[in-house]
């Protein structure tokens, strides 16, 4: 009996189960408030101890040449150790990063409070600038890699963009509060118990996986100096050109030293196996332009920061918590616009039709300040410009950081954060550099040639010779944020020719390894 060969029977299979994707961390909302926490120390301490500092100088007997190594001292760490900061997150855990840079912070800041020298207090910002070079980069990228779903992520990148453009401005008011009717020690102090509330909290609600040890980047130790190096050369040399002139040896050489070893750093980037700064993070043309953007926008803000608040007390008389306090139209406006505005809309726009409109109007509220005159005009110049100025840097900032952030690697997220802050850090010492020497010259030419004709009419008197100064302190400060008005006009034109990502499809969640917006607008790396 023959019979003939069946094909096996195959039992029907069973349909496959959809691939889940990882589930978000149901705490990541109180993680963002950490992380917020963490922005705001450092983003207030660039400001907050500009209030606090003729307290300072008078009680620890600085002289006028060495007071200003309690900025100094902290910018060349922070701004120089940023690159260093952001892959140091990259090789042992943002998280770990986050903490450590907490911790040292605070200690710092308590070793700060407490000085007792001039040179202890110098040590002290240099620490907490080194700490902070730490914790900025990991806060961001951790922000970053915590937020994918692109409606919650519009909503945290909103949240941080306000602490970013608003928090110097509230380092002004929280140093007025705490010079006023605390001690200047406080200014340093207040750090303490933030940071402890931001440590707690981090241990208890924010959770990220153990890095890969075959995915962690190598440390490239030559690329740490050569890019480090050429930042600190370039940080210090914009600070030592307001006292010294742009002209002056020292200057000359830490700004030709630092460009000649950037270069050198670029250079070597291309070369090493496991570069600080991956050439691809730069070469994508939306990051790159979010780069310039930030660096532009923080220059030609920076200008006014520093300006208003010496227009307020020194010219119109205001103590410090008053003048503080006058910039929170200007801190409202900045939050009103990332928050309300810019997370609304960005979902729904390509990013430069934010960033690009935020410029103009930041540049007209800078503009508005040029007609700043001796009389007290708070209500009729400074407000409107504030709030102007404001609104713009809100449409500007949250994008702008969104932008330099999607479509990175996770094990070059930190690196990518660390050269956001990069560029604000840059960007503001060259910009404070850059508007102070313009101011200080215009003035210095209006009030001799002012005091000239009046000693040749004879009418030289004291009053005269007072109104003349302060009329020519204003006129300094006038043209030189004019200046910052135009740099704010390059922002925008930069935003709009380098930009060209487009609005992402609403609804679409981005893992963290992948673009955050529309895959066709943004190269993934």
């Amino acid at each position: 009996m023959s019979s003939t060969s069946q094909p096996p029977v195959t039992p029907p299979s069973r349909p496959s189960r959809p691939t889940r994707s990882p589930q978000p961390d149901p705490r990541r909302w109180w993680g963002l408030v950490v992380i917020a926490l963490a922005q705001l120390m450092v983003v207030l301490d660039a400001t907050i101890v500009n209030i606090a500092l003729p307290s300072a100088q008078r009680e620890l007997h600085m002289s006028d040449s060495n007071r200003q190594w309690v900025i100094t001292a902290y910018t060349l760490a922070f701004g120089g150790l940023l690159l260093l900061g952001g892959r140091i997150a990259d090789v042992v855990g943002r998280k770990r990063t986050f903490l450590i840079g907490l911790v040292g912070f605070a200690a710092a800041s308590a070793l700060g409070g407490a000085a007792h020298t001039s040179g202890l207090l110098f040590a002290a910002r240099a620490l907490q600038g080194a700490f902070g070079a730490a914790l900025a980069p990991s806060a961001l990228s951790l922000l970053a890699t915590t937020f994918t779903d692109l409606t919650e992520r519009s909503k945290a990148f909103g949240i941080y963009g306000a602490l970013a453009g608003g928090g110097a401005a509230i380092g002004l008011i929280t140093g007025g509060l705490l010079t006023e009717y605390l001690d200047w020690r406080w200014c340093l102090y207040v750090n303490v118990p933030i940071a402890l509330v931001a440590l707690l909290g981090a241990l208890w609600l924010m959770r990220e996986p153990r890095p890969d040890r075959a995915g962690r980047p190598s440390l490239d130790l030559r690329g740490v100096m050569l890019g480090c190096g050429g930042l600190v050369a370039v940080v210090y040399g914009c600070s030592e050109a307001q006292p010294l002139g742009w002209s002056d040896p020292l200057v000359l050489g830490l700004l030709c030293g630092g460009v000649a070893l950037l270069g050198a750093f670029a250079w070597w980037q291309t070369r090493s196996r496991h570069p600080l700064l991956p050439p691809h993070i730069v070469r994508d043309r939306n990051r790159g332009g979010a780069f310039l953007t930030l660096a532009l926008a923080v220059m030609g803000m920076f200008g006014m920061f520093l300006f208003m608040t010496y227009y307020l007390q020194t010219v119109l008389g205001y103590s410090p918590l008053r003048a503080g306090l006058a910039f929170l139209p200007l801190t409202a406006a900045i939050i009103f616009a990332s928050t309300q505005i810019s997370a609304r809309l960005m979902n729904h726009l390509p990013p430069r039709l934010l960033m690009t409109p935020g410029a103009v109007l930041a540049s007209g509220g800078l503009f508005a300040l040029t007609f700043l005159t001796v009389e007290p005009a708070y209500a009729s110049h400074v407000l409107p410009a504030m709030i102007l100025a404001g609104l713009g840097m809100g449409l500007i900032f949250m994008p702008v950081m969104d932008v330099a952030t999607s479509g990175v690697a996770v094990h070059d997220s930190g690196v990518t954060s660390a050269t956001v802050n990069t560029a604000q850090q840059v960007g503001g010492s060259i910009g404070t550099a850059l508007l102070n020497t313009i101011a200080t010259s215009t003035s210095a030419t209006y009030i001799t040639a002012h005091l000239k004709t009046a000693a040749v009419t004879g009418g030289l008197t004291p009053a005269v010779t007072d109104r003349v100064t302060k009329e020519g302190v204003v006129h300094g400060f006038g043209v030189a944020i004019a200046w910052g008005s135009g740099i704010m006009l390059l922002a925008a034109a930069a935003a709009w020719l380098l930009i060209t990502a487009r609005a992402p499809k609403h609804g679409t969640a981005a893992p963290a390894y992948a673009p955050a917006y529309d895959p066709h607008r943004m190269r993934a790396v």
